[in-house]
């Protein structure tokens, strides 16, 4: 992606990573708050804009964030570019945030919330390193 349309490209990366490294530090603090449910909300949109970051080099686009995962799982996971363990565990914390945003009566627990937001801190920083492989980022 050379000159002005890869510019743009890369920006889009730089504001999404912005997004995600946000979205991190909010999911922190909701945890230190007690807030666990926004807190695991906040860990798996930490995610899925780092991940949209990574796929924004591409460009690819989708409206469904299952289609978003899935390109990316088959794409990166599954090719190696990112671990496989990252699969499974952007698979376990969609599910706990939608359990959390969508199930009255799930009760987040304080390790379960640590536990995503050490997924997110694992994801944001592995596409940080795959986006500073990337010259112009």
């Amino acid at each position: 992606m050379d000159g002005y349309l890869g510019g743009k490209f890369r920006d889009v990366a730089k504001y999404k990573m912005e997004q995600a490294k946000d979205d991190l530090d909010s999911s922190g603090l909701l945890w230190k708050a007690g807030k666990y449910k926004a807190a695991n909300n906040r860990a798996y949109y930490s995610c899925f804009h780092a991940i949209g970051a990574v796929l924004a080099l591409e460009p690819v686009a989708f409206k469904r964030h299952k289609d978003v995962l899935a390109y990316f799982n088959k794409n990166y996971v599954h090719t190696e570019i990112f671990p496989k363990s990252i699969g499974r565990k952007l698979a376990k914390l969609e599910v706990i945030r939608h359990k959390s945003d969508y199930d009255d009566f799930y009760i987040a627990s304080k390790e379960e919330a640590m536990q995503q937001i050490a997924v997110a801190q694992e994801v944001v920083q592995l596409a940080e390193l795959f986006l500073e492989k990337d010259k112009g980022y």
